[in-house]
């Protein structure tokens, strides 16, 4: 029995050192884990693949554009 994780995040470089290493490195070397990074750009619509908008009503921070998994392309991570 394996288990399957996928990560959809704006930076999987970062991601993939920390998976690679001790147990986690174990686990995947045994076939017990396979963790797949998914890069949230690529189902972005625009030309600059841009994910992340300014919150409604102003105020700090950003938050991220729905469009872009909702968008009409499948999500297929495999």
């Amino acid at each position: 029995m394996s288990m399957t994780i996928d990560i959809i995040t704006v930076v999987p470089e970062l991601l993939e050192g920390p998976f690679s290493h001790s147990i986690m490195k174990r686990a995947q070397e045994k076939g017990l884990l396979k963790v797949s990074t998914h890069n949230l750009r690529k189902w972005a619509i625009n030309k600059h693949a841009q994910v992340d908008d300014y919150p409604y009503g102003g105020g700090a921070g950003m938050v991220l554009m729905e469009a872009g998994l909702h968008n009409k392309r499948p999500i297929n991570f495999h």
